[in-house]
C-alpha cells in the first residue's frame, strides 16, 4: 500500500509538502523526509501525533524511547510503521518540529492506493517554511527605558516603594516554622 501524506503550516501561508511513503516506512523516515525537505537539521526532540477530526492530539510517535505513565503507549519513530497507525485516507496527524513552542505541521493522508515503493519520497514542494526554531525573546519588543515591560501594573499590589515599617507585626509573632505545626 501506498500513503500520499499532505504537511501544511499555519504560520507560512502556500507552505505545503507532499509526500509519497510506503506503508511498511517507518515514522523515522517519514520524519526525515520532512526535515530534509524543509532544510531543519536533526537535532530536535521532534515527534508525531495522531489526531482525531478536530485536530486534538492522541497517540504520539516519539524520537526516542520514553519513560513514564502515558495515556496511549510508548511508541519511537524507529520501531513504528506506518502502517501500524494510519488505517484510512482522511486520517490526521501532526509533526512537532519546535517543542519548546509547540510548533508543528498539519499532516493528513490525502489518498492511499495499492503498490509498493522504498521508504518516503517529497513529491511536492510549494511554500517556504517556517524558521524552525523561536531563537527571539518573546518579551523582547516590549522593553522601553531600558527596562522590560511585561504588561503588569507595578501598583497593582500597592505601592511600588516596599517599606518593611508599614506591617503590622501583631499576630505575627505566635508563628513558628520550627515545630512542623504549619504543615
Amino acid at each position: 500500500m501506498i500513503y500520499t501524506l499532505t504537511f501544511s503550516s499555519e504560520e507560512a501561508e502556500g507552505f505545503r509538502r507532499v509526500f509519497e511513503a510506503d506503508s511498511d516506512a517507518t515514522f523515522l523516515e517519514l520524519h526525515q523526509a520532512l526535515l530534509k525537505s524543509v532544510g531543519y537539521p536533526d537535532d530536535q526532540m521532534t515527534s508525531f501525533f495522531m489526531c482525531n477530526e478536530r485536530w486534538e492530539k492522541e497517540q504520539e510517535v516519539t524520537l526516542v524511547e520514553m519513560d513514564g505513565q502515558f495515556e496511549y503507549d510508548n511508541m519511537v519513530m524507529e520501531k513504528t510503521a506506518l502502517s501500524d497507525l494510519i488505517e484510512e485516507k482522511g486520517q490526521r496527524l501532526i509533526y512537532v518540529f519546535d517543542p519548546m513552542f509547540e510548533r508543528y505541521f498539519f499532516g493528513k493522508v490525502t489518498d492511499m492506493h495499492s503498490g509498493s515503493m522504498q521508504g518516503v519520497e517529497c513529491v511536492e514542494k510549494k511554500g517556504k517554511a517556517p524558521k524552525q526554531l523561536h531563537t527571539e525573546d518573546p518579551f523582547a519588543a516590549n522593553i522601553k527605558d531600558g527596562k522590560q515591560d511585561l504588561g503588569i501594573d507595578e501598583d497593582f499590589y500597592g505601592d511600588s516603594e516596599y517599606n518593611e515599617g508599614d506591617i503590622d507585626m501583631e499576630g505575627f509573632q505566635d508563628l513558628s516554622f520550627e515545630d512542623g505545626s504549619m504543615f
